[in-house]
């Protein structure tokens, strides 16, 4: 039987501000624990909460970045639940009326393009963190991350299957960073999805009962958890049985999802405005500020490379992984060689994207600024290097070895473009391999890439590729 997996994400994005959401307290990471926990964190009587008016502008950065509405006038709600990490027994969020409503997100998929739908995003604060492993038979409560400010952001249940649900994901995140509303540090807990899982036959309309899976921190483990849960959903439901909406933790060492509790329904948290915070109301100013803010966006980014610099779509996607990479790009491109600009941008995603992996580091900290790159692409163009020596060059001036014009004349890397000098290389190799010679005018076109490989051996890789094939080809007719 043919099943279709339905995925729908929640993405928490912790918001790029030095204080909390309702605080002044500090949001660094690493602290000792309990040490930034004000008594509005940790809700002393007595205390009132305080809008962050950074978080709000934030907030609308990413609306106006997605094309959604704008609620002018948004309320903030309590969201009541108990749980030891949360001080106040609510949580102060946003329920009927959010700050964002709708808008959707562009995805780049083998298939090609696809829309996902957003259903809204909210202003909340984050809860603190229970700490089971450092204490035996005990749990800790750290309330640092108490108050930190979030926005949350709801997809339709848009997504078909894991790896759309990663993709989306990772251009959300791409996005978050991209704006600079969010650090997107998956490790510190700056960015964690819940995938909302439904499996239903092919062809059905009516979508199946959800699992969701709780606080995926990587985009490896939230594909692992999404694919698990769908094939147990099916399992279960071509066993005869019935699915449970539930919540639902990823155990990422035995690679499975497990039951963590019934699901909960919005009734269930008897959600109310909250009689301490006025609605939230959002002035022309504070929109015209947030629209004059926004860099140019990924997706006209994207569109640029591809018509003003001859990029392939797949090129113009990798490259606008972050703002960072597309701008150094750019001022490599210009004054570049304009045939080299896609030769240019396989280096950026390869070799040097390899060299800034391997260095743990962004490409604003690389060790080949944008001005080298260029300069390799002029020497490319004017016939001194072959486009194999490139990665030579530029691990020569990634590892300190001086600019480009310096490791080439260091290195000797020249190309030898002379005529008289590879014909005198081709006639010596044509001399030393008669037997190749002989197959290539019998009509056995491989041995013609052998002689090729041979000329290149004698030059150490360093004669002009064109040139050694035309004057093979016509040395090998006569």
């Amino acid at each position: 039987m043919a099943w279709e997996i339905v995925v729908g994400v929640e993405t928490h994005a912790q918001l790029r501000t030095r204080s909390k959401m309702f605080s002044g307290a500090s949001t660094a990471f690493g602290a000792a624990p309990n040490t930034q926990a004000c008594a509005v964190d940790i809700a002393l009587p007595g205390v009132l909460p305080v809008v962050n008016s950074a978080a709000v502008a934030h907030a609308l950065r990413f609306g106006l970045a997605v094309g959604a509405a704008i609620n002018r006038r948004s309320v903030f709600a309590r969201k009541n639940y108990f749980y030891p990490d949360l001080p106040k027994g609510y949580q102060i969020s946003q329920y009927e009326i959010p700050i964002v409503a709708g808008g959707a997100l562009k995805i780049v998929l083998p298939t090609g393009e696809k829309t996902v739908r957003l259903t809204r995003a909210h202003l909340e604060e984050d809860a603190g963190k229970s700490l089971h492993e450092d204490f035996q038979g005990m749990t800790g409560i750290d309330l640092n991350r108490a108050g930190t400010p979030l926005l949350e952001i709801v997809t339709e249940p848009d997504l078909r299957g894991a790896k759309e649900a990663v993709a989306y994901a990772r251009t959300l995140h791409a996005l978050l960073r991209w704006i600079g509303v969010c650090d997107g540090n998956m490790q510190e807990g700056s960015f964690r999805c819940d995938a909302n899982v439904s499996v239903r036959k092919a062809g059905d309309d009516q979508l199946g009962t959800r699992c969701e899976i709780k606080n995926l921190n990587s985009f490896l483990f939230m594909e692992q958890a999404i694919e698990f849960e769908a094939r147990r959903q099916i399992e279960v439901l071509e066993g005869g049985g019935r699915i449970a909406q539930e919540t639902r933790l990823y155990d990422a060492d035995r690679g499975e999802t497990r039951s963590m509790r019934s699901k909960e329904d919005a009734h269930d948290y008897r959600y109310f405005p909250d009689p301490d915070l006025l609605p939230l109301v959002i002035s022309d100013e504070m929109l015209a500020q947030a629209r004059a803010s926004l860099p140019e966006l990924p997706e006209a980014r994207r569109g640029k490379l591809v018509a003003s610099y001859g990029l392939s779509p797949v090129q113009a996607d990798l490259l606008t992984q972050s703002i960072e990479t597309s701008s150094y790009a750019i001022a490599a491109f210009e004054g570049a060689p304009q045939a080299r600009w896609p030769d240019m941008a396989n280096w950026i995603c390869g070799p040097l994207s390899a060299k800034l992996n391997e260095s743990n580091l962004d490409i604003g900290a690389s060790r080949v600024a944008a001005a080298e790159l260029r300069r390799l692409a002029q020497k490319v163009e004017d016939g001194t290097l072959s486009g194999k020596m490139v990665k030579e060059v530029l691990d020569a001036v990634w590892a300190g070895e001086g600019g480009v014009d310096e490791v080439i004349g260091k290195r000797g890397l020249q190309q030898i473009s002379d005529a008289g000098a590879i014909g005198e290389i081709v006639d010596e190799v044509l001399a030393n391999n008669a037997k190749q010679v002989e197959d290539y005018r019998g009509g056995k076109d491989k041995a013609f890439n052998s002689l090729v490989g041979q000329v290149m051996k004698a030059t150490q890789g360093r004669a002009n590729p064109a040139q050694v094939n035309e004057i093979l080809k016509a040395k090998l007719l006569r």
